[in-house]
């Protein structure tokens, strides 16, 4: 009777040794999660299969983005269509210049502004809600209402008017837009820490000795990752626009160079003379992008969320 106790004893004690040693750390089991999301699988494939068009592009297009088909200029509608012959593998514009060369530009340029924009809305955002959030008293009470005042004071105007002092560059436009849409993260930040900083782990740590702005950074921010990361997917499709409505009135992306949203605008004043494909292409990668983000930010709240796993 005894021999047999020992022996599922150690049975017991062997299961619990694999079981431990299988077992996985918070971020494996993210990506376990993640992967199993077959729209976030999707979209991260859609999103990789355009990053690889936007880089290898330039070596597959035959055309340059600036270089010009006199013999298809003013006559886009019957010779400018797709085709391989030609070496316009998705067309021309009206002025003769290829289209696929120019949807490569426009890919690299919008995705730069989507992203690096989305990455400094992002990190502003998220550290100036989490410290006015967990300091609370009055100087939560000034980072909102500053906050509050920026908010109404026109952000596009002010976006111009940077534009126009220190003039017109990619890098102005990233920073520019960037620095202007970090106040709703601020705000949604700022919500979701007031209900964090009071958890069991948060007051441990501060019965532990722990500074504040380390709890801040190790604690709060952390357990924020899942919201952060779904709206920062939100927030770069609203950087691409933002880019384009900043193009169209001059001061954005500058011929012969071209983004997404002016390529779209273009063909969206043509298409009426028969030059759909003008359109169709820049607004494919366009809303396949969007989508695919989507999916993907959707993927990993659901991965990054504590109260799912």
């Amino acid at each position: 009777m005894l021999t047999h106790t020992n022996k599922k004893v150690s049975e017991l004690a062997e299961n619990m040794a694999s079981e431990t040693v299988s077992g996985r750390s918070l971020w494996q089991d993210a990506f376990h999660r993640f992967t199993r999301n077959k729209m976030a699988m999707a979209g991260l494939v859609v999103l990789g299969l355009i990053f690889l068009f936007a880089l290898t592009g330039p070596f597959i297009a035959a055309w340059s983005y600036d270089d010009i088909d006199w013999a298809v200029m003013g006559n886009a509608a019957e010779l400018g269509q797709p085709s391989f012959e030609t070496g316009h593998y998705f067309g021309t514009d009206d002025l003769g210049r290829d289209l696929f060369a120019r949807t490569v530009q426009g890919s690299q340029i919008s995705l730069m502004v989507g992203i690096i924009g989305a990455f400094i809305a992002m990190v502003i955002g998220t550290l100036y809600g989490a410290i006015a959030g967990y300091y609370g008293g009055r100087l939560d009470n000034a980072m909102m209402r500053l906050v509050d005042i920026l908010m109404s004071f026109p952000y596009m105007l002010f976006l111009i008017i940077l534009l126009v002092i220190f003039g017109r560059s990619i890098f102005l436009i990233f920073v520019g837009i960037g620095i202007v849409s970090w106040l709703d993260m601020a705000r949604i930040v700022r919500g979701q820490t007031l209900s964090i900083k009071h958890k069991e782990f948060v007051e441990a740590a501060i019965a532990s000795g722990v500074r504040p702005m380390i709890i801040v950074l190790r604690h709060i921010v952390p357990n924020l990752l899942g919201i952060v990361v779904v709206y920062a997917t939100l927030l770069v499709p609203q950087m691409i626009l933002t880019e384009s409505f900043i193009s169209f009135l001059g001061l954005g992306v500058q011929e012969p160079q071209t983004s997404w949203g002016a390529l779209i605008s273009e063909g969206a004043g043509t298409m009426r003379y028969g030059t759909l494909w003008q359109l169709a292409f820049p607004l494919f990668f366009f809303i396949a992008t969007l989508l695919s983000f989507f999916f993907v930010g959707d993927g990993l709240r659901d991965a990054l969320d504590p109260k799912d796993r």
